[in-house]
């Protein structure tokens, strides 16, 4: 009993890597525990499968399985590439084709260490149980080298950083991409309103929110006062307060979200990511109208057909 726990607290930390590989040897439960875990994406009704790709999956249910007055269609948006509570990747893939049939219950999408709806949790690797010129002494392993080549135990952390932008005394602070003694270079990744591209390339140091904050009024030179007369004002009144990639830390910008209280106005990349979701939504609007129309044509032909035959009867 103490060792099941102590393997079942194992296989509890467990991480998800890049590429699931389900066990050659299994127990019998992997697809249950797959399944009651909740991380793959399962059919509510049978049917058909009548659209696929990375992130969603649109099955037209069948007849016998339909409620009265409804559309008969079940659309499932994947998880892609989103932070868990450990940091890691939560991803769903699809593991079903176009036209399939489904059923009930069906896997259509593996999550996070499920491979085609059944537990995943590392690789099939083959072990030798030998000495090796004394480099795995006691509990030392050695690893070949093309484990590391292809990426068979890699696996992918998110972390989230936030920026807040607060009313202080001296005045509000301010998201821009106009930040006082800073380089071309290190805007180079942000877009007008001082915010990373989605799909930027960072590493330690990198700006990802360029912020400004008013600083307090001090004793100007005389040199200042005529640069500040040439040039305009403010620019010697705010200090660099960006938000930035911790240091030792490197990756990919993989989203992006911005908030705005009520009441104030949104900026370019507001919006933006407001449109994408108006966009999200009004597909999956389309998707079911294209459904219902192809199925309302189906019936009207089935019957125009069996009128004729009756016709061609009488």
């Amino acid at each position: 009993a103490n060792r099941a726990l102590m393997g079942a607290n194992m296989q509890r930390q467990a991480v998800p890597t890049l590429r699931a590989d389900k066990p050659l040897v299994g127990t019998g439960m992997e697809r249950a525990v797959a399944v009651d875990s909740g991380v793959t994406a399962v059919a509510k009704r049978g049917g058909t499968v009548q659209y696929v790709d990375a992130s969603r999956i649109v099955i037209k249910v069948n007849e016998d399985e339909m409620y009265p007055g409804e559309a008969g269609i079940d659309i499932y948006n994947l998880t892609k590439y989103t932070r868990s509570n450990q940091n890691t990747c939560i991803n769903q893939m699809p593991c079903v084709s176009l036209g399939e049939p489904i059923e009930r219950g069906d896997v259509l999408a593996d999550g996070p260490s499920t491979d085609l709806g059944e537990l995943a949790l590392g690789q099939n690797m083959r072990v030798a149980f030998m000495p090796w010129n004394g480099y795995n002494f006691e509990d030392s392993i050695l690893v070949s080298e093309r484990v590391v080549q292809e990426d068979r135990f890699t696996t992918i952390h998110i972390q989230e950083l936030a920026c807040v932008s607060r009313d202080t005394k001296l005045g509000p602070e301010e998201i821009t991409a106009d930040i006082p003694n800073v380089g071309e270079a290190a805007l180079s990744k942000l877009d007008e309103s001082g915010i990373v591209y989605i799909g930027a390339e960072v590493t330690g140091g990198d700006i990802l929110v360029g912020k400004v904050t008013p600083k307090g009024e001090t004793q100007l030179t005389p040199e200042e006062k005529l640069l500040r007369a040439i040039f305009g004002e403010k620019a010697s009144d705010v200090k660099d307060s960006s938000l930035r990639v911790p240091n030792g830390v490197s990756g990919t910008v993989i989203d992006v979200q911005v908030f705005t209280r009520d009441g104030v106005e949104k900026d370019k990349r507001a919006l933006e990511i407001e449109e994408m979701q108006l966009k999200q939504a009004k597909k999956d609007l389309s998707e079911e109208l294209q459904i219902l129309e192809a199925g309302l044509f189906s019936r009207i032909q089935a019957v125009l057909i069996s009128g004729g035959v009756e016709a061609e009867k009488l």
